[in-house]
């Protein structure tokens, strides 16, 4: 039986895994930290963890950076693996949390879709054949969103830059810079509205034609599902950062 403990439990995404988790046969919840603390008889939130009398196999963590790296100083101690699926982290945030990888097995990706996934792989390969294009990437999210451009952008471009010898440089601002398109750049834009769970489109733009390769999210339960597959991939992993499940 895998006991899990979700970080941001009571956010929408840690509300979709804490409901597959009671759902598997296999799994057993342990509750969840959150600063906002609820009462229920669904699952158990905690705001202390010197409450939490029962070790995690896992944690799987849908939060904000800082409650991100406050949870690993918890899995650290504890020797914990854990699935980090909160996105919007600094460089020196990331810093961080690749030393802690150093101690404990950390399974980090910036969307948990298998699709999104496989979405970057056709993505990086076709900026290999098209290296003229102008690329853009145009993704929309709900008006509750925190981070721009969303993760999952930042991950298509660097999947694209990785196989093009980090050529491009990245976008996000036209408007104070008041200049022509480079070539060699991503440009970024961000729509935030709505309830929407997710969308995303790479654009590869030609002289006389236009490539767009797009996925749409319906559903947060795909990322949910992932990241549970994603927590009993690294439970049984060395110290180390992954991103794959192979």
């Amino acid at each position: 039986m895998l006991k899990i403990f979700i970080n941001g439990i009571n956010g929408k995404m840690g509300k979709e895994v804490a409901n597959l988790v009671k759902q598997k046969e296999n799994m057993h919840l342990l509750g969840g930290y959150d600063r906002k603390i609820t009462h229920n008889t669904f699952y158990k939130v905690f705001s202390d963890l010197n409450q939490l009398f029962e070790k995690p196999d896992v944690i799987i963590d849908f939060s904000v950076p800082k409650a991100t790296l406050f949870i690993l100083d918890y899995a650290k101690e504890n020797n914990i693996p854990m699935v980090i699926a909160t996105t919007g982290f600094t460089k020196d945030e990331e810093n961080i949390i690749n030393d802690y990888s150093k101690y404990i097995p950390i399974f980090k990706s910036s969307n948990m879709s298998f699709e999104i996934n496989l979405m970057a792989n056709i993505v990086s390969e076709v900026s290999k054949k098209l290296d003229d294009a102008d690329i853009e990437i145009v993704e929309t999210h709900h008006n509750q969103k925190i981070d721009s451009p969303s993760g999952t952008a930042l991950m298509l471009a660097n999947a694209i830059n990785k196989a093009n010898n980090n050529k491009y440089t990245y976008n996000f601002d036209r408007q104070s810079k008041k200049e022509k398109r480079n070539s060699n750049e991503i440009g970024f834009s961000s729509i935030r509205g709505g309830n929407v769970v997710g969308e995303h489109s790479v654009f590869f733009f030609k002289g006389n034609e236009v490539l767009e390769i797009k996925h749409t999210s319906y559903s947060r339960e795909i990322f949910a599902e992932g990241s549970i597959k994603a927590a009993e991939f690294i439970v049984s992993k060395k110290s180390g950062m992954y991103s794959n499940i192979d």
